[in-house]
Formats: structure tokens, C-alpha cells, sequence
């Protein structure tokens, strides 16, 4: 393929002279730029929600999410799988990236790793790949041969796959069966995909895990209440959401959520439905872990 055919490759009109520009001109034409991203990212809505809902799919079926790139492309997707734990209570073994040079390569770029086709096969193998595990590929320029080869791999063992770029017409699209392309542009400085591109793609893959989380019960209204209180930060934050949840008292959250074993959704459906965590417990589990359904459950049995 021919890089300079990519749009990602191109020289932006807009900072042709960019080294003569002052600081606050490149500032002002940068925030031109980044604000662009979200309109890009608007336009592939359409393949974003196939991509999403397949992602909730394979959570609700036990599968894993799995993210393949290089350099820039696959340490964001390391950063969001990394954020999973802690943010939806998950392990780490639910949302995982896998990044061309290993993980040394997160801290330490090995640009040359990004060529290896049969790196990404390797590295899903080692991870023990199967069937019911979705694999999204990450490329800005759409024709990384390491996202390509784990996709291609991914795709003959029968996992669906997915693909995040940002070139239209991207070779790894053809690989397949959800393409998102994220026509984000030529960057300030020609090539530089950590920039629009990375910025575009980060959007992407916090709406991939954060709306598959909610799909799946790791949310009641807008709270986070399956997050893990491993510092005194998340576990004060704990409490407030409890407080504000249930609409108690914090003396009351702290009781309930001591009493819930510090689980928040099962404090939460104990003071709402008044009932005990042995209860609460059974509730979600026949609400498939929703919180709001459980108490909508709480509430059909009141009516009748």
C-alpha cells in the first residue's frame, strides 16, 4: 500500500507553515482540529452501535473483548482494558489488549514490532483465544499487518470480529465483519496518528466498553455501582453513590453497605426494597445482575 494515499498521511492545509507559527496559533489550530474528532466520530454511529451491541453480546455470553494493535493504536486499547476492573468490578481477564512487542511495548515504543503479520496470531494464542471472545483491531492507518493478522486469526477459529480506524476504505476492513472507520483527517503534523486519530479512537473504545458495561447491569441510573473500593477515594465514593442511589442517609449507606459486604448494587436494592442481602442477592441474580430491574421486580410482586 501507498501511505501517502492515506488520509491520515496527508499534509493538513491548515498548518503548512506550521514552525512559523506562534505558540498560540498552533494551540488555536490544534483545538480546530481536535474538535473535528467528534463530528468524525458522530458519522460512524451507525457502525459503532453494531460494533457496541456485539461487544454486550459477547459479555452476556461469557466471551471476552479483546483489543489488538501497535504503538499508539494498541496502548489505548491496553488503557482502556486496564480500566475495566476497577471502574465495572469485571477481572481482568473480561476486557483485555494485547499491543505488537509485548507489554514492554506500552512504556517503551517498538515501531518495528507493528510489521509482524503473525505477531497478533501469537499473541492470541498465548491468551488461549476461543470462539465466544470478540477481537477488535486498532490501526489509525487501517493496514497494520500485526491488527490484520490477529483479526484474520481471530476470524478463522469463528470469533466475530471488529475493526477501529481511520482511514475510509481501510485494508483491515475488508478482514471484518464490524468496520469502523473514523475519517478524522490529515493531522497537524502529517502522519502523527497519536493525535486526531488517537484521540478519535479513545473516544471509540470508551463507548465500546462503557455502553457493553451498562448493557450488562454494571450501572443503576448514571452510578457506577459494581466498582471495586481498593483506596479511601472509591471507597467515600462508594458511600455517596449509596446515598444518592437510595436516597438514604450516609450513616444508613455505611451500615448497608457494611452489611452487603461493601457491594454497592446489593446495598442499594436492600434499602430501596427493604429486604436483606440474602435477598437482595437473589433479586439480582434473577434481574441478571441489573439493579433497576431487580427493584422493578420487587415492585411487580407488590402489585400483585
Amino acid at each position: 500500500m501507498n501511505l501517502e494515499e492515506l488520509m491520515t498521511e496527508q499534509r493538513n492545509k491548515r498548518t503548512m507553515d506550521l514552525d512559523d507559527m506562534s505558540v498560540r496559533e498552533i494551540l488555536e489550530v490544534m483545538n480546530m482540529e481536535d474538535a473535528g474528532v467528534v463530528n468524525a466520530v458522530k458519522a460512524s454511529l451507525d457502525s459503532i452501535e453494531r460494533l457496541v451491541a456485539q461487544a454486550a453480546k459477547t459479555l452476556a455470553s461469557s466471551g471476552r473483548i479483546i483489543y489488538a494493535g501497535a504503538g499508539t493504536s494498541g496502548r489505548l486499547g491496553i488503557l482502556d482494558a486496564v480500566e475495566c476492573p476497577p471502574t465495572f468490578g469485571v477481572s481482568y481477564d473480561t476486557v483485555v489488549g494485547v499491543i505488537a512487542g509485548g507489554e514492554n511495548a506500552f512504556i517503551r515504543a517498538k515501531e518495528g514490532a507493528e510489521d509482524d503479520l503473525e505477531g497478533g496470531e501469537a499473541d492470541l494464542k498465548n491468551i488461549r483465544l476461543s470462539s465466544g471472545d470478540l477481537v477488535i483491531g486498532l490501526t489509525a492507518s487501517g493496514r497494520t499487518p500485526y491488527a490484520i493478522g490477529a483479526v484474520r486469526y481471530a476470524k478463522s477459529i469463528g470469533c466475530c470480529t471488529g475493526a477501529v480506524s481511520c482511514n475510509g476504505n481501510a485494508e483491515i476492513s475488508k478482514c471484518v465483519d464490524i468496520a469502523v472507520e473514523l475519517k478524522t483527517g490529515p493531522e497537524i503534523i502529517a502522519g502523527s496518528t497519536r493525535l486526531k486519530a488517537g484521540t478519535a479512537e479513545k473516544m471509540v473504545l470508551n463507548m465500546i466498553s462503557s455502553v457493553s458495561m451498562i448493557q450488562n447491569g454494571k450501572t443503576y441510573k448514571n452510578f457506577m455501582v459494581d466498582m471495586k473500593s481498593t483506596n479511601f477515594k472509591l471507597e467515600k465514593r462508594t458511600v455517596n453513590i449509596v446515598m444518592k442511589a437510595a436516597e438514604c442517609s450516609e450513616e444508613t449507606a455505611v451500615q448497608m453497605l457494611e452489611a452487603a459486604h461493601h457491594d454497592a448494587k446489593t446495598a442499594i436494592v436492600m434499602i430501596k426494597a427493604s429486604v436483606s442481602r440474602e435477598e437482595a442477592k437473589a433479586l439480582l441474580e434473577a434481574a441478571g445482575g441489573r439493579a433497576g430491574k431487580a427493584l422493578q421486580l420487587v415492585n411487580q410482586e407488590i402489585s400483585q
